[in-house]
């Protein structure tokens, strides 16, 4: 008997989407704001300035303190703050509620999940295992696995292919700019966290939907999904 989500690919955002890891992201960061002498980033700040990558995140937290880091700063830093990162990579982060139960859900469905992120993809691998979720996903594509990352379309499709999937039967999961303009490049609908990591509201990034708690995503997913295959 087929299942509701069979041939369909749901692809997710890691920070801010599946996992709060702004707790240990700033924890990291402000030591590198000490080895700076630089005042701490708040926890608030740094949820606007996650998703770009470490070097990004370093360098804007400097700014957010009232300094312009240098890049030969950045080089000798950003190594710091990915071991000091690494070495407590669950202590506060946590998974978003809901989470384990919608993923069970998608996966009963019929469904094939996959993490597309900008994060490095042993990070992704070592916090989601730690956070007791890695094994839901047939793939982890992080940003080695592709010549460009989110925004560009390539990512997104790079990881809906690794996980045998098929674009026209494929729905995003994110929470910022960069997620909807790849969904939107790739021409594949994308729904955002109204919780995540983004400068954006939620409501005027341009997805697809929107959804407040995991308990609504299954119900989201499932409309968008009989779309897509009226067209296919």
């Amino acid at each position: 008997m087929s299942k509701p989500l069979d041939n369909f690919t749901i692809a997710f955002d890691l920070d801010g989407t599946l996992i709060d890891t702004a707790p240990d992201l700033v924890r990291a960061t402000n030591e590198v704001m000490d080895r700076l002498g630089l005042p701490h980033v708040e926890l608030d700040d740094m949820r606007r300035i996650i998703g770009r990558g470490a070097r990004f995140a370093v360098k804007r937290a400097a700014k957010v303190a009232g300094y312009e880091i240098s890049e030969e700063e950045l080089d000798y830093h950003v190594p710091f703050f990915l071991e000091t990162y690494k070495a407590g990579i669950a202590l506060r982060s946590k998974v978003y509620e809901g989470v384990q139960d919608c993923l069970k859900v998608l996966k009963e469905s019929g469904a094939k999940l996959v993490v597309c992120t900008n994060k490095p993809t042993h990070l992704s691998e070592l916090v989601m295992r730690e956070l007791g979720i890695l094994d839901e996903f047939v793939g982890i594509y992080g940003p080695e696995a592709t010549k460009k990352t989110k925004p560009d379309p390539i990512h997104l499709l790079t990881a809906i292919d690794g996980a045998g999937g098929n674009k026209d039967m494929a729905i995003l999961i994110g929470d910022s700019e960069n997620d909807v303009l790849a969904a939107q490049s790739a021409k594949i609908p994308v729904v955002v966290t109204s919780f995540g990591y983004t400068e954006i509201k939620a409501h005027d990034l341009g997805a697809d939907a929107f959804f407040d708690h995991y308990d609504e995503l299954f119900d989201i997913i499932l409309k968008l999904s009989e779309k897509l295959q009226k067209f296919a």
